[in-house]
């Protein structure tokens, strides 16, 4: 009995979680299926950020989300964070030096990047690393630092010394939480420091933050929107946060 597309695909992921090797003519036995639809099947996987292909195989992307309980933080409102990614991709040029901080919708951008030309992307984020090693047109450069428990985040002394080296164009930066004031929130003290770093290296800062985060706090503030360039989101923010934000000078795209 013939397999649906959806099964072979968790087929696939199942034997890349379990680091077994396989080409494509082989999945093509064993699915009896054409080379052509398992080239599809791939594809289709790369597209959704399962699996990165590599000269000479395939790699899985989402294996050290998985293992810093990741993906399900990635899933949510995963539309919004596409398009808000999206929307900063149009900032970015060629030869740029940026900056990618850690989170779900960071990620998303990373990417967005992989075939982007000439970039160099620094990160405390093992994720977007992860995304961006087999970028060949991205410099990717991992700060050093302590991974944070339960989250693909580095950070910490060294990871602020660390930052001192840089200057960078553009830094894109998410948001645990996003208060009424307009005060950015970290819920992890140290990233909160981390943060506030980056956007001293960096000529612009970007906030890049789905709407439902806005409106409430967490545990540590990292600054304010009156400190960063603009604050990138989707339209089910509220016009009364839409009124209170464009009073602190802070440029709003609403995607």
């Amino acid at each position: 009995m013939k397999i649906t597309p959806a099964q072979r695909h968790n087929h696939i992921k199942e034997l890349l979680a379990k680091d077994i090797a396989f080409t494509v003519s082989e999945l093509a036995v064993k699915f009896n299926v054409s080379e052509m639809t398992i080239h599809r099947d791939l594809n289709k996987l790369e597209k959704q950020g399962h699996i990165q292909r590599v000269h000479g195989g395939v790699l899985p992307t989402e294996r050290m989300e998985f293992e810093f309980d990741f993906a399900n933080k990635r899933a949510t409102n995963r539309k919004f964070k596409q398009a808000i990614a999206k929307s900063a991709l149009t900032l970015i040029e060629p030869g740029q030096r940026l900056i990618l901080d850690t989170g779900t919708t960071t990620l998303e951008l990373a990417y967005l990047l992989k075939n982007f030309p000439n970039l160099t992307v620094i990160t405390p984020s093992l994720a977007v690393a992860s995304v961006l090693q087999f970028a060949d047109g991205v410099e990717t450069i991992l700060l050093g630092g302590s991974i944070r428990h339960g989250s693909p985040d580095l950070t910490g002394a060294v990871a602020e010394h660390v930052l001192d080296m840089f200057a960078v164009d553009i830094a894109f930066q998410g948001a645990d939480a996003i208060g009424d004031d307009g005060r950015i929130y970290n819920i992890d003290v140290r990233m909160a420091r981390v943060d506030q770093k980056i956007r001293q290296r960096a000529a612009q800062t970007h906030i890049l933050c789905d709407s439902s985060k806005i409106g409430s706090t967490s545990l540590a503030a990292n600054g304010s929107l009156r400190d960063v360039d603009s604050l990138i989101t989707d339209s089910n923010i509220s016009q009364e946060y839409i009124d209170r934000f464009e009073k602190l000078g802070t440029k709003l795209t609403i995607v």
